[in-house]
Parts: structure tokens; sequence; C-alpha cells
């Protein structure tokens, strides 16, 4: 095998797939990158078995072949090597030659053989989707997946493809995001995934403002195709809870608040949250709402808002950090919340596209 290539397009590349190898590991080859040379293309592959990346580079090199080197020490060359063109190629006994101007490193490499065979899932089940849609209502949900490894089938997003929708939702159990978004895919098979968090962090990285997303449904992996780079995992085993049920009627009597000045309020009255005492008190009066914060030993922070409220007057408590992860991926000037009782939860929405419902908390 033997290839010219921009040091700038390798790296870009190397850095693509560096982030799926496996760093905790007992297959050596798992610590490793794919470097496989083809006819018109260079192509790059890491993986830690549960989730898998591919880069494709349009490239004729100058001879085919394959090889895989270690990640982090093939990316440490590259990065310190001058901007200029680089050249790979593997001699005897799978050393890899890294020349590029005065500079020759050599690599000690793996036969591909070793390395775990990615799945094609090329005539499968699929939809196409905008990159930049894809992305929003990912970076709409992905913050309340759960945390909770003892909860495997909350460690991902829910994906429910039907014919007329696509709608995403995850939860931890104390919050929940749906997001919803009107497409057509007439064709298309109606399914039901659970895509795990480590897929959703490499997607929301690689996807971008431009072009569209192939999504590929296997029996128990899934691929995101978006031309040159492709995203391949396995799917999560189990059945996500019935979210549509937590879900609360609307209620008449809705606050609208200005959005900037909710996130600010509530990111202030959390500076005194601590471990034992994590919720915020919002106090609602007619036009009016009270973000305070008491902690015993440090302080207390009080905060009034105006606001367009017409119910009742109701004291609750929140986890400040649970509004202020949805307030800040929201782009709304203004938004409605619904709260009825210090009992049950308080509602976001933004028309039939947006649902985050959040769990009141005891306030000391």
């Amino acid at each position: 095998m033997k290839f010219d290539i921009p040091k700038d397009v390798l790296l870009k590349n190397i850095q693509l797939v560096e982030s799926a190898v496996g760093t905790k590991t007992n297959l050596p080859i798992l610590a490793n990158i794919l470097i496989e040379a083809e006819e018109n293309a260079v192509f790059l592959a890491g993986t830690d078995l549960d989730v898998g990346i591919i880069s494709s580079i349009p490239l004729k090199p100058g001879l085919k072949g394959s090889i895989t080197v270690p990640a982090k020490k093939f990316l440490d060359i590259i990065k310190e090597l001058p901007q200029e063109n680089i050249s790979i190629a593997v001699k005897k006994n799978d050393m890899v030659w890294i020349e590029c101007g005065n500079s020759l490193f050599k690599i000690i490499g793996l036969p591909k053989k070793e390395f775990p065979q990615l799945p094609e899932l090329k005539n499968k089940n699929f939809i196409s989707i905008q990159q930049k849609t894809l992305k929003n209502m990912l970076e709409m949900v992905d913050f309340a997946i759960s945390r909770d490894e003892t909860r495997y089938v909350l460690n991902g997003v829910l994906f429910i493809i039907k014919p007329s929708f696509l709608r995403l939702a995850a939860t931890d159990g104390r919050r929940l995001a749906i997001a919803e978004k009107e497409m057509q895919f007439p064709n298309t098979q109606e399914t039901k995934a659970i895509v795990p968090t480590k897929a959703i962090s490499q997607l929301n990285r690689i996807l971008s403002e431009e072009g569209d997303v192939k999504v590929f449904f296997g029996e128990n992996q899934v691929m995101f195709d978006l031309g040159q780079t492709k995203v391949i995992s396995r799917l999560i085993e189990g059945d996500f809870p019935n979210y549509e049920q937590v879900v609360p009627k609307e209620v008449k009597d809705k606050i609208s608040v200005e959005r900037n000045a909710l996130l600010a309020a509530t990111r202030r009255a959390g500076i005194f949250s601590s471990q034992d005492s994590v919720a915020i008190k919002m106090e609602l009066g007619k036009d009016k709402l009270t973000l305070s914060k008491s902690t015993p030993y440090l302080g207390e922070v009080k905060e009034e808002l105006a606001v367009e409220y017409k119910g009742k007057d109701i004291t609750i408590g929140f986890n400040p950090a649970y509004l202020v992860d949805v307030l800040k991926v929201i782009d709304q000037e203004r938004v409605l919340f619904e709260v009825s009782d210090p009992e049950k939860p308080g509602v976001l929405r933004l028309g039939k596209e947006y649902v985050y419902v959040v769990l009141p908390m005891q306030l000391a």
C-alpha cells in the first residue's frame, strides 16, 4: 500500500474515526485504525465493537492494500508533521513508513484480517433527512438521555419513523424530551429503535448544516451515511418506556416569559444549589415569577421576572440544571411554560414539534 495525501486532509479524517476507537479494551486491534487503499479512495475506520466510523477520502493511491496502526500514536505523529504532503507506505513485516518533508516515522502495524468486519446495511430499510434537521432534533433531546448504566434502555435516543413524521425521544426518568418533525417517508416501513449515547455524540459532532444523511436500519444495527463519512452502531435492545402517558394535558393558564431572562435568572439562582439542596423555588403570581434559593451556611438569592400569567398562585421547586438544559437549546424569544400544581410536572411546548416534561422537586 502506498499513497500521498495533504496533511490537513489526513488529520481531519483521522480525528473523525479516532473518536470511535476503544480506549479500554483487552483486544489490541481495537486500539488501531484501519487504513485501506482501494482503486479510487482511501478508507479509514475505527471501532470499539459498539460504534464504528468509516471515512472515505477520494484519492487514487500509488499501490492498493491495507494495514491497521495504533490510533493515538498515529494521530500524534500526523499532528506534529509540517503542513505538507505526507507519504504513507507499508513495507515488509507490516512496518508503516510515514514520510513528510525531512521527517520519517516507522510504526509497527497489524494486518487487516485481525480488524473487526464492520457491517454493510446498504440494502436495508432507510430514510433520508437533511443533516441540519437531524442535528437540531438531536440537540433538543440528547441532554435528557440517562447516564445511569443500570437503566440501559434509557441510555440512548428513541427513533420513531412513520410515513409522515420522524420523532425522537429521550428520558432519564426525571425529565422527558420529545422532538417531532413532519416528513414524507412514503415507502418506508414503520421503525422504532433506540440509538445509544455514544453514537448520538458522534453524530452531533459530525452532522453539518448542509447535505442529507441516509439512515439505514438493520435488525440490531443502524448506519448513518453522510456521504464520505459513515457512523455504524449497535442498537439498544429492550422496550423504551411508554413516554406518551406521562405527558400532561395542556393547561389553560400558561406562563409566557422571555427565554433569555428566564435562562439567566435560573442560572443565577442555581449558583446556590448544592448536592444536598438542589431545588430552586419558583413562586408564581399574577404577571410575576419569583425565583429564589436559600442554602444554609452559604447564602441566598432572589430574583423577580415580569411574565404574562393569569392563573392561581403556585410555589414549586425544580432542578435548575434541568431548566437551563432546555432553555439554552431553544431559539424562540418567548416560551410558554405550564405549571398546574406543586406535585405535577412542568411542561414546555413548542407547538406540535417539541415537548419537554420536567418533574418537580421537594423544597427544603
